[in-house]
């Protein structure tokens, strides 16, 4: 039997924002809208949230769905709820923000989406809805939890150069990081396996290519170990 509610009910949304990193900088994952309101603006990826799934399912739906992305890591971040957030009705949104490396995602606008690009965070365009208040908090909790957790990797694809992961860290914090330092603490945790194998195709002289070993990072965290940059 079905309950009916005396009060009204506010409508629950997810929005999605998506990091990806480059040679160059970090990025956003952006979707075109396609339906009104803010036709044509670009927006996160994001939608209502149907009454037989989780939040976390709505979340990775939408990213599917949206901008053809599967499989990446994906973490709530923050509850948004001011009441004119939303011209259509009362909405409230549970953002979630989600890293991927670039190369194993390739983006295909599907459903309410006319178009997905990446763009460098620090050089977003105009967003709909308070997308951009939820930008600034994803970039805020990046910067913040980098630090103490290791979730850059998922940043990186699965082999990488000591340098890349140099790169990543003064991306995500930006600041310069002293290359001697780092390299000394990060090979010093015993979270990195170093492969058999090195760059290829690189004009430069190549260099030797690692792995994060998860299952490592979970052995020393049962022991009180601390990951800390």
């Amino acid at each position: 039997m079905q309950n009916i509610y005396k009060h009204p009910r506010a409508a629950l949304t997810v929005d999605c924002v998506l990091f990806g990193l480059d040679e160059g900088d970090l990025k956003v994952l952006l979707i075109q809208r396609k339906l009104k309101p803010f036709a044509g603006k670009w927006a996160l990826p994001g939608g209502f949230v149907r009454v037989n799934e989780t939040l976390d399912e709505a979340a990775r739906r939408e990213l599917s769905e949206e901008a053809g992305v599967r499989d990446v890591f994906l973490e709530q971040l923050y509850t948004f709820g001011d009441v004119e957030r939303d011209p259509r009705e009362r909405v409230v949104s549970v953002a979630y923000y989600a890293l991927v490396n670039l190369a194993d995602h390739p983006l295909k606008a599907a459903t309410d989406a006319s178009d997905a690009a990446w763009f460098s965070a620090d050089e977003v365009p105009s967003l709909a809805f308070d997308h951009a208040e939820i930008l600034t908090a994803a970039l805020r909790r990046l910067k913040g939890k980098v630090r103490y957790e290791p979730i850059g990797f998922e940043l990186l694809p699965e082999k990488f150069t000591l340098s890349q992961l140099q790169h990543l860290y003064e991306v995500c914090l930006e600041e310069p990081i002293d290359k001697r330092n780092f390299r000394k603490k990060i090979l010093g945790m015993g979270l990195l396996a170093e492969t058999d194998e090195i760059q290829q195709d690189v004009a430069h002289r190549a260099a030797r290519l690692y792995r994060f070993d998860a299952k490592r990072y979970e052995q020393l965290k049962k022991r009180g170990f601390s990951f800390w940059l």
